[in-house]
């Protein structure tokens, strides 16, 4: 019974994260306290026995992930399966703004976001149904091993949701902070398991923002 062992990363924070903006697919890099969040999470993964990081190609994600490549000596490559969720038309707009203008619209996404639909948007289902399938690509390829996914909290959380099996609406049941990793595990009798979620303590010294919408 192999047990692989997975740690969910979300990137450090970004401008768009402080100024509370829907970030979507917009390619926010790191801010100063994101590279530092970053970095504190790099020191935290070394000793680990991580063997491979995959990441989010958008500059904040794959910035994360190259510094935790770095600190523990193993391979690095962007992957699809773990891009942002598009979220055309809101991308980059302040939520303040979208909640003043699209009220109808914010209210779902508050209250029962998996039923959102935006014109030229994914919905969480879809982003669920992709990063499963790309984790459990990576399961089969790296059985046995440890790796990590350094993503978004719009695919961590419906990646975690579904791994587990939470049940509509899933979306606010999860919390993850910018720099902060989670530990999940598959072995082929018990599928998922998480052992983890959540972990920001090597980052005590920085800032988080509390994002719950």
């Amino acid at each position: 019974m192999a047990k692989t062992s997975i740690y969910l990363i979300r990137h450090g924070e970004s401008a768009g994260n402080r100024e509370n903006r829907v970030r979507g697919r917009v390619d926010f890099p790191l801010n100063d306290n994101g590279i530092a969040q970053a970095g504190a999470l790099a020191t935290a993964m070394k000793g680990r026995n991580l063997t491979y990081v995959y990441s989010s190609p958008l500059k904040r994600a794959f910035s994360t992930a190259e510094m935790i490549s770095e600190s523990c000596g193993c391979g690095l490559s962007s992957d699809n399966s773990f891009n942002n969720i598009k979220l055309d038309p809101w991308q980059g707009r302040l939520k303040s703004d979208i909640a003043e203008s699209e009220p109808l619209l914010w209210n779902t996404w508050i209250n029962d976001p998996e039923s959102l639909i935006l014109e030229g948007a994914e919905t969480l289902d879809q982003v669920m149904e992709r990063s499963i399938s790309g984790l459990q690509r990576l399961i089969e390829k790296h059985r046995g091993e440890t790796f990590a996914v350094v993503s978004h909290r719009g695919v961590l959380k419906p990646l975690l949701s579904g791994a587990l099996g939470i049940e509509k609406p899933r979306f606010w049941r999860l919390h993850m902070d910018t720099g902060s990793y989670s530990l999940l595990t598959h072995d082929d009798i018990h599928g998922f398991c998480l052992m983890g979620l959540n972990y920001s303590e090597h980052m005590k010294d920085l800032p988080l923002i509390q994002e719950f919408e």
